[in-house]
Order: C-alpha cells, then structure tokens, then sequence
C-alpha cells in the first residue's frame, strides 16, 4: 500500500498531513470525527474540527520546504498559483457555523511533494467537498484505498489529476 501522497501520509495507523517529528512538529490528523490540528509531544490536540462543522476543505502544499518560508513565499509572489510563504503548508476552508474562514499550519516533510501528488491531494479535497463527503478522509481504509490509486499519478496535468480523482473517488462510492 502507497504510504504518502504529498504531505498526506500514513504514520503507524492514522492518516496524518505533514510532518509530527521535524521543526514545530505542526500536524493535522485525519480521525473518524473530525481534524485534529497537533504539536509534537503535546497530547491535546491544539484544536479538533468535527468534519459536520466543516463546509469547505482546501489543501495548500509546497513542493519543496524552503518554498513554505518567508523568503519562499518572496520567491513565490513572482509565480502565481504555487503555494509558497508561510501558509504554503496549510489548510484551510470555511466552518459551517459560524461561516467563518479557518486555517492551520502543518509541518513540510524532509522529502520534497511530487507535482502529480500534489495536484491529486488537492483534486481529492475539493471532490470531496464538491459531494460533501469529506467525513470520508476520516475512514483509514477509504483513505488508503484512495492514496494507492492515486499515488502513481505522476503528470502536472490539473485537468486530468481532477479526472482521475474523480473516476476514483466514483469507484470508492463517494
């Protein structure tokens, strides 16, 4: 089974996005209820979203760590749409009640993100947020099913990564 795709990663059995054990250890796992926003070492979640509170969910990754730097996101003002500076790391979408923009930051990995993974990662948010099923990201066999169909995707086509998501998540009955 695929271990990774971009910064959405199995660690022991949790799905986690970014990286627990480098720098501030900034993680987001992916529980059946919700988001847990996570620092390493710490055992309380810094803050836990129900995926019912949520109405909108976007993935932003950095395909390189220096790229989700201040000096990155410099560089990154001179490239529309690449997701640079601090926020390049993040997620981020819009809470049901009260509607409300929400965000955190996670921790980029040492290895850098592939552009197919990338734009598959992101593909696979906004679909499940399309069929409002994004409790889907909570279900570690879903998930992992899903990683592995999507993780050999290695084009830098968005067009064609939205459709492979897609007829994916299609056949996984989202």
């Amino acid at each position: 089974m695929a271990q990774y795709l971009g910064p959405l990663e199995l660690r022991g059995n949790q799905w986690v996005i970014g990286d627990p054990a480098r720098g501030d250890g900034l993680s987001v796992v992916l529980t059946p209820e919700g988001l847990e926003h996570r620092r390493r070492d710490e055992a309380a979640p810094l803050l836990a979203v129900e995926w019912s509170d949520l109405t909108v969910l976007r993935v932003r990754a950095a395909h390189r760590r220096w790229q989700g730097t201040a000096g990155g996101g410099f560089v990154g003002a001179f490239q529309p749409g690449v997701d640079t500076g601090r926020d390049g790391c993040s997620l981020h979408g819009v809470l049901r009640r009260p509607r409300e923009p929400w965000s955190v930051r996670y921790t980029h990995h040492e290895r850098r993100y592939t552009g197919g993974h990338v734009i598959a990662l992101k593909a696979l948010f906004s679909r499940l947020t399309a069929a409002k099923a994004l409790d889907r990201l909570g279900n570690g066999e879903w998930l992992g099913t899903a990683v592995e169909r999507l993780s050999s995707y290695s084009s830098w086509s968005a067009t064609k990564g939205d459709l492979l998501v897609e007829e994916t998540i299609r056949s996984l009955g989202a």
